[in-house]
């Protein structure tokens, strides 16, 4: 490991077709363990009954609330009605260990999902070595993780033919908003920090720089820094992947490109935004050389994330990085150094 503190077709053809993982990213990421469960009707009114004491939580902010489980002490889930997403999107919420009964007030992790119709709000809960769950037991900190998109790319997009699917606007006009509302969370910058994986490392680091007041720490876990390097491959592939998936032909950036947008959207051009922030990235070095899927992935993640450190080293921001052995997955050890990091970063419960 080293370690520092500091015309489409032609394109897609160019770079080997840029991975589906990238949009459909999650081959790594998901293990046997039983995801948080999305309750019935029935059993999500007889929850919702008995966390009422708990204070169970409201409409508002463009979110109505469609179903619900509040049973779990730790692990809620809702699913929401919006005008921003066509489709209800849901959310579960980890609270930590003591959050009903210490009055306490805490940070807050907003933790992004890869793309992939396997990928969604549950996904971080199915990790090995316990997930999420085993990761922040004990730990002073909520974690908020909603869907996505299978290829939204935390991003609203320049058209869709299959009705809306801005999930920019979902994460940061409502759900960010109706989390502050519900639940006893810091609401400002220092006490909000936002990460992902793939898809949503690359959220992550947007939201984090297009959003500068909102979070004081960001986390990308072989996320992708940069939509324009190798021929903007990264922003191609969001706007196929999304095409195929998500909006019946649409795109994220429009074709051609609404270079407007991309700008917008793009780290490696705000590397200022990043400064007085805490910024952890993960990439792996020795991806399956067999495996198209993990190889054209990770190596793009992998170069688009040194030249994203360059950047930051120039402008002399500060940065904690790792290269680690193996590919496009989310590795639980680094996971919980960043969760611990975050922490320490953010305003103490």
């Amino acid at each position: 490991m080293s370690e520092h503190l500091s015309t489409r077709r032609s394109v897609l053809k160019a770079v080997g077709g840029i991975s589906a993982a990238m949009a459909l990213g999650g081959a790594g990421v998901l293990a046997t363990a039983s995801p948080a469960s999305a309750a019935s009707a029935a059993s999500a009114a007889s929850a919702a009954g008995a966390a009422g004491a708990a204070g169970a939580a409201d409409d508002g902010f463009g979110l109505t609330i469609k179903d619900r489980n509040e049973a779990d002490p730790r692990m809620w889930y809702y699913r929401f009605a919006t005008d921003a997403v066509e489709w209800d999107p849901a959310v579960n919420v980890l609270l930590p260990d003591d959050y009903h009964t210490s009055g306490r007030t805490y940070p807050v992790l907003y933790l992004f999902h890869g793309g992939g119709t396997d990928q969604d709000f549950m996904t971080w809960d199915r990790l090995p070595e316990g997930g999420i769950r085993a990761w922040t037991a004990g730990k002073p900190i909520i974690v908020v993780m909603p869907d996505g998109g299978h290829a939204g790319w935390y991003s609203n997009p320049v058209n869709s033919h299959t009705g809306p699917r801005n999930w920019e606007t979902f994460h940061i006009d409502q759900l960010l908003r109706w989390i502050d509302a519900n639940f006893r969370t810091y609401a400002e910058y220092d006490g909000r920090a936002v990460g992902g994986f793939s898809m949503g490392g690359f959220g992550a680091l947007k939201y984090a720089a297009k959003y500068y007041g909102h979070f004081a720490s960001v986390s990308a876990h072989s996320g992708p820094p940069s939509l324009r390097r190798d021929l903007s491959a990264v922003a191609h592939w969001a706007n196929v992947s999304s095409a195929a998936l998500d909006l019946g032909g649409g795109t994220i950036y429009g074709e051609p490109f609404d270079e407007a947008r991309v700008s917008a959207d793009n780290p490696m051009e705000h590397i200022e935004s990043y400064r007085n922030k805490r910024v952890f990235m993960v990439a792996g070095t020795s991806p399956t050389p067999v495996d198209p899927f993990d190889l054209l992935n990770e190596t793009e993640v992998l170069a688009g994330q040194r030249e994203f450190r360059a950047g930051l080293d120039q402008a002399g921001i500060p940065h904690e990085w790792h290269e680690e052995p193996g590919g496009h997955f989310v590795r639980p050890e680094m996971a919980i150094r960043d969760i611990d990091g975050i922490i320490a970063r953010l305003r103490q419960a």
